[in-house]
């Protein structure tokens, strides 16, 4: 249920890494959404697949666990079966600043229990990634240019890798979104605020994976990248795994963010 308040608790899980990734938010979170009173459940799961992709069986099994969106990135395309699965009316995204040719969408309306209306907008940068689209004029077209109005609760996964783009379009979005949260990095930073304009916001959240790895690989394999310079083949680690998650706290009227924080769950898998 919904904090006393009219608001929302919205929970945007980081990036799954492969098997231990999945088996974590299976497992943590149907008691988690109890335990913090969760209303809306966004995870990014473009990694679920062995570390790279998304297949649909897995996006079933993360929907089924209790996430109501799957947001993605870059690695959305690396399991070509999910290709004609993102043209359906499942809940998943890629990033909205593909060609409009690419499979799949951008950016969708949830429809809570209780009836409110969540618009989840995934969005990707372009420093050191994919040359596509501008996220900025993007995001303006879907905004401000639109044939329909958002609801006023708008929650945006920004897949980027450098932090200055993300706190670019924090900036840019404020009081035109209630939430810009970042993905990508898989390393949790330590910002998460209230931007002056109602918009909560945090470089990134951080990864859904195992804990003793590099970004959630085994360092036998992603170490001779840095100590030889030799192409390696990266495997998913093993071992303890952490769910790293930001919970928002967005009033539904206004759709002007209250609140934001870290939750950190440490799982054995």
């Amino acid at each position: 249920m919904s904090p006393a308040g009219g608001t929302l608790r919205i929970c945007a899980i980081g990036d799954i890494i492969g098997k231990p990734g999945r088996l974590a938010v299976t497992r943590v979170l149907p008691s988690l959404r109890r335990e913090l009173g969760l209303d809306v459940v966004i995870a990014n799961g473009e990694n679920t697949a062995a570390g790279a992709g998304l297949t649909p069986s897995l996006a079933e099994e993360l929907l089924a666990a209790g996430v109501d969106v799957i947001t993605s990135g870059n690695h959305i395309w690396d399991k070509r079966e999910i290709y004609g699965y993102l043209d359906t009316d499942r809940p998943v995204l890629r990033p909205i600043n593909y060609p409009d040719s690419a499979p799949g969408r951008g950016w969708l309306i949830h429809h809570t229990d209780d009836g409110d209306e969540v618009a989840v907008i995934n969005a990707m940068g372009r420093v050191f990634m994919n040359q596509l689209d501008s996220p900025f004029t993007t995001l303006d077209a879907l905004l401000d240019q639109g044939a329909d109005p958002l609801p006023p609760i708008r929650i945006v996964d920004f897949h980027c890798e450098i932090t200055s783009e993300k706190n670019a379009l924090g900036w840019y979005l404020d009081g035109r979104v209630s939430a810009v949260v970042g993905t990508h990095t898989h390393v949790p930073t330590a910002d998460a605020r209230l931007l002056p304009g109602g918009t909560a916001y945090i470089s990134d959240i951080g990864m859904t994976g195992p804990r003793d790895s590099i970004i959630g690989f085994s360092l036998e394999t992603v170490l001779p990248r840095f100590t030889e310079h030799l192409p390696t083949r990266f495997a998913v680690a093993d071992g303890p795994v952490t769910l790293n998650a930001a919970v928002i706290d967005v009033d539904h009227a206004s759709g002007r963010a209250s609140g934001i924080q870290l939750v950190q769950r440490l799982v054995e898998i």
